[in-house]
């Protein structure tokens, strides 16, 4: 009976859609439509390589499919006011299964990234997206107050940081830079004064840059794309054969199932470089249709954003979309050239179970998000600003504001 109880306090309704709902929902069973159809044929020279049928792998991606669509169900039913209050815990758990991979990690093609839980492996850095995105909301919500003042903002933002800093270390720039985007937009959104904003930024490019400068051997191959043709055979390797692949697509592609480059010639066919196989079999139109889905998942979700009348809501919307779109834009430059190979998967094509997973369970919270009708008091740039920058008769008043009504924390909270 407790458990029944407890399930009714977290869940509520199904919501029944409104239009920029249904249509995020559509948008997105396109996109998962298609890369599942670009991963079944990617996947098929790996597949036989590994020793399997040629459906082994898409199998598997299937299942993961199928874990994913419940998340996504489950998402769409939780009380979102109760997801933020347990952010603080999942950070937590995100950052321990972070520490775990350190410990006991599989190592993949350099890469220490992975837990073996042997009915998948379990990818930590990409739940750590999402527990981001609840993290700065809960944050935002309870102690933007706070945030103006150059102390609190790194206390309060250290969780971030730290779990940055542990994926920075598995070696992965690419998906740290995707969890540090995503908190640098949110905050931004939030209403962070711009002198802050600029200073993170700083402060963000000079640890690059050091990093950089500490490991020469990553510094090489991150800026390779610069000059892919200094070394065909270790670096600039994958980058020529992505190039070869998507101008042997033309116009209309070579036919699905029909790509050469899946054959062993290109590395990672069916995860970092699937939208080159897709160029190649379908052509510059089969490209433009992927891109044309990625733009309308944007504008579906702004839109849902900008409809959205709980601030704390709107920045989660925005840590989503930023994700998302972020991780699109970075893998599809990867792979023509204009930005280094970094290992950022194409969202919902990408062959991996965990970011297939985590991925449609941020769309769930957007669907759930899109139908919320609570109100806030603003928690933007008014809040977020240092004090010093403001009128002091804007203080004053908002003094007595305080003096007369509950606080920002106690009114979200609800």
């Amino acid at each position: 009976m407790a458990t029944k109880s407890s399930a009714k306090g977290i869940l509520q309704p199904t919501p029944s859609g409104n239009f920029a709902a249904r249509m995020l929902l559509l948008v997105t069973t396109l996109l998962v439509v298609f890369g599942t159809i670009m991963v079944a044929s990617a996947s098929e020279g790996q597949s036989a390589a590994n020793g399997g049928s040629s459906f082994s792998i898409i199998l598997r991606d299937l299942v993961y499919l199928g874990f994913g669509v419940f998340t996504l169900y489950v998402m769409t039913r939780v009380k979102v006011e109760r997801l933020i209050r347990s952010a603080p815990l999942l950070m937590l758990v995100g950052l321990a299964m972070l520490v775990a991979v350190r410990l006991v990690g599989v190592t993949t093609n350099g890469g220490k990234r992975w837990l073996n839980l042997h009915a998948i492996l379990l990818q930590p850095s990409e739940i750590f997206k999402l527990s981001t995105v609840l993290f700065l909301a809960w944050l935002v919500q309870l102690h933007h107050d706070e945030l103006a003042e150059w102390k609190h903002l790194l206390i309060w933002t250290s969780p971030v940081s730290i779990g940055a800093t542990l994926i920075l270390v598995e070696p992965d720039i690419g998906t740290t830079s995707v969890v540090v985007s995503i908190a640098f937009v949110m905050l931004a959104v939030a209403g962070l004064a711009t002198r802050r904003l600029c200073q993170v930024a700083l402060i963000g490019v000079s640890i690059f840059f050091i990093y950089m400068k500490m490991k020469p051997y990553s510094a090489a191959r991150f800026f390779s794309f610069l000059h892919p043709n200094n070394d065909l055979v270790s670096s600039g390797y994958q980058l020529l054969q992505s190039k070869i692949g998507l101008g042997a697509g033309g116009l209309t592609g070579l036919g699905l199932g029909n790509s050469r480059e899946k054959f062993g010639l290109l590395p990672n066919p069916h995860t970092d470089f699937i939208f080159s196989i897709l160029g190649e079999e379908l052509g510059l139109v089969g490209t433009l249709i992927a891109i044309g889905l990625f733009v309308w998942f944007l504008f579906v979700a702004t839109r849902i954003a900008k409809q959205c009348t709980n601030d704390v809501y709107r920045v989660i919307v925005v840590g989503i979309t930023t994700w998302i779109v972020l991780e699109a834009i970075i893998n599809i430059a990867s792979v023509v050239g204009g930005w280094a190979v970094t290992g950022v998967p194409l969202p919902f094509f990408s062959y991996g179970g965990t970011a297939l997973i985590t991925e449609l369970a941020a769309v769930g919270l957007i669907y759930n998000i899109a139908h919320d009708g609570s109100r806030t008091r603003p928690t933007t740039a008014s809040a977020i600003v240092p004090s010093q920058l403001r009128d002091p008769y804007d203080r004053g008043r908002d003094q007595r504001t305080r003096e007369r009504r509950p606080s920002t924390g106690q009114r979200l909270g609800r």
